[in-house]
């Protein structure tokens, strides 16, 4: 049997910002085919450390350069593996798969990316502060202080392998998908240079159910158990 498997990620868990939104869509539209002759699978995790857009290669440059090292929020959390780690969980999730599975994997314990900051600058040889500097440049667009916590142990389902969990939410069914996917051709024939971001965002917000606003979620962030969690 011929197997597909979706790269997912954490940003896909109640997604406030259109890249989370389209993998929740595209999880959403592999749930749907375990009816197919190709086994459909996605695996959802966090961040990979030293992957391309990792924050470890811009802070290892900011303190080449003499810093600033730049954060968006000294707040901000996020979950972290590395490249061997995910690959081979990645492997071992795809020779599970069967019909549309969603894969979790345990990212373990979220890190506050002020405190990785701290540290690669301690490790380079300097004082965080004194001889490089962190400076909070804002949230972008989007943006959300946490992720949330993937290892929801009432939503997941155990495998043979511990650190590899099945989410167990309902999928769609093959017309659910195809009625959301016409919405979303339909938004993208309307939409101009002009208007194309609201139309789609807006769009967006009527195919995947858990879409929220970055806003709603960070002004309660403090009071979120992955927050909490840290913080203890």
């Amino acid at each position: 049997m011929k197997k597909f498997i979706l790269i997912s990620t954490d940003k896909a868990v109640n997604p406030t910002n259109i890249m989370g939104a389209s993998k929740r869509m595209c999880e959403m539209v592999e749930q749907s085919r375990s009816d197919s002759k190709t086994a459909f699978a996605a695996v959802r995790f966090g961040n990979v450390l030293g992957s391309n857009g990792s924050v470890i290669p811009l802070f290892k440059r900011q303190i080449a350069e003499g810093g600033p090292v730049t954060i968006t929020d000294k707040r901000i959390i996020r979950y972290f593996m590395t490249i061997p780690e995910a690959s081979q969980l990645v492997m071992q999730a795809g020779a599970m798969a069967k019909k549309g599975e969603l894969f979790v994997l345990d990212m373990g314990k979220s890190v506050r990316i002020l405190d990785l900051a701290v540290n690669m600058i301690k490790m380079s040889g300097y004082v965080p502060d004194v001889d490089i500097k962190i400076e909070e440049v804002g949230l972008r667009p989007g943006e959300k202080l946490y992720e949330e916590l993937l290892m929801k142990t009432e939503t997941l389902s155990s495998t043979d392998n511990h650190m590899i969990f099945i989410e167990k939410d309902t999928p769609f069914t093959r017309e659910e998908i195809e009625e959301k996917l016409d919405i979303l051709r339909e938004a993208v024939a309307a939409s101009d240079v002009e208007n194309a971001q609201a139309v789609i965002k807006d769009a967006i917000k009527k195919v995947v159910p858990t879409f929220r606003e970055p806003e709603e979620v960070n002004k309660t962030a403090d009071s979120a158990s992955e927050m909490k969690a840290l913080a203890d």
